[in-house]
């Protein structure tokens, strides 16, 4: 297979925003972006469902080794809950288990009021069908199977929640959530606050750290030939702590030696104790991890001699 042409892929790599539509899953998203980038270097940060529309991000070339930590960054999404009936999904494609009409009873105020509850750190159930493993299997492969099992809850935030608009027995909802967190389940939560039941007929990704959906190109514009939107490494890690160094320092970390974190600047790292993006002459040098004061290089994205030249 030939490379791609320089200007449809940077020789960095970077991180491509795509628009998803409802209907074909992420992994076709990436064959497409394989077939249209004529590279095999392509990965996305996180799952988005065939029902789910709106931002996936694409990483491509050498920037697929920045997939991990951009999975981790919070997400924004808008959805909407149909009240008065459960599916064993808790979307729209899985089979109703639970119907009731006390949704006819909600209010707008009540609904509004149950919205702005949701936000805060608090533990989810997962879904059933999810990727979650239950004794080192898929939790939706078993429930396909019919079995009965229980799933964990683990810790999530919900930074800001907010109904955008009441139609019974529909809402729409926007959400800022950390990582890992489930819209199908604050669903299913939300619902059961307003003494009901429901599930999800429509969700879109709106933003992935601090990367929006208008950002995105759509599935037709990724096969046109020309420019597209990049994101450089940099920029698609904004989202962590982060800090420069000079062309002395580059040396020492581009070769896997550990600086005194007091040393680099400027810098946000602050009281950091976790990754850290590392910065010289405007370009991603490494992903860096703060341990005891020090700072120490896990990933290099460029060497020495293409960081300083």
């Amino acid at each position: 297979m030939s490379g791609p042409p320089p200007e449809r892929v940077p020789a960095d790599g970077g991180v491509l925003p795509v628009d998803k539509p409802t209907g074909p899953t992420s992994h076709d998203v990436v064959s497409r972006a394989r077939r249209a980038l004529s590279t095999r270097r392509v990965g996305h940060t996180g799952t988005l469902d065939p029902l789910a529309s709106g931002l996936l991000l694409l990483c491509v070339g050498p920037a697929t080794r920045l997939s991990q930590f951009i999975v981790g960054a919070d997400k924004r999404y808008t959805t909407t809950i149909r009240m008065g009936a459960e599916t064993d999904s808790l979307d729209a494609q899985g089979q109703v288990t639970r119907e009731d009409d006390a949704w006819r009873n909600v209010t707008e105020a009540e609904a509004r009021a149950a919205v702005a509850a949701l936000v805060g750190a608090q533990e989810q159930v997962p879904p059933a069908y999810s990727a979650k493993k239950v004794a080192g299997e898929a939790a939706h492969r078993r429930a396909r199977r019919g079995e009965v099992f229980a799933l964990e809850a683990v810790p999530i935030t919900i930074h800001d929640a907010e109904l955008l608009r009441f139609e019974p027995p529909c809402l729409d909802v926007s959400v800022h959530v950390s990582s890992g967190t489930f819209v199908r389940a604050i669903a299913r939560d939300l619902a059961a606050s307003l003494g009901t039941v429901g599930h999800v007929t429509a969700l879109r990704r709106t933003a992935v750290g601090p990367i929006g959906v208008s950002a995105a190109v759509s599935l037709e514009e990724l096969d046109e030939a020309g420019t597209l939107p990049w994101i450089t490494p940099l920029e698609a890690v904004s989202h962590l702590p982060g800090c420069s160094v000079d062309e002395v320092q580059a040396r020492r970390l581009a070769h896997g030696q550990r600086l005194d974190v007091n040393d680099v600047g400027p810098s946000d790292l602050g009281d950091v104790d976790g990754w850290v993006r590392i910065a010289h002459d405007g370009r991603l040098l490494a992903i860096g991890e703060i341990e005891d004061g020090a700072l120490r290089p896990r990933k290099v994205f460029t060497t020495f001699e293409s960081a300083t030249s």
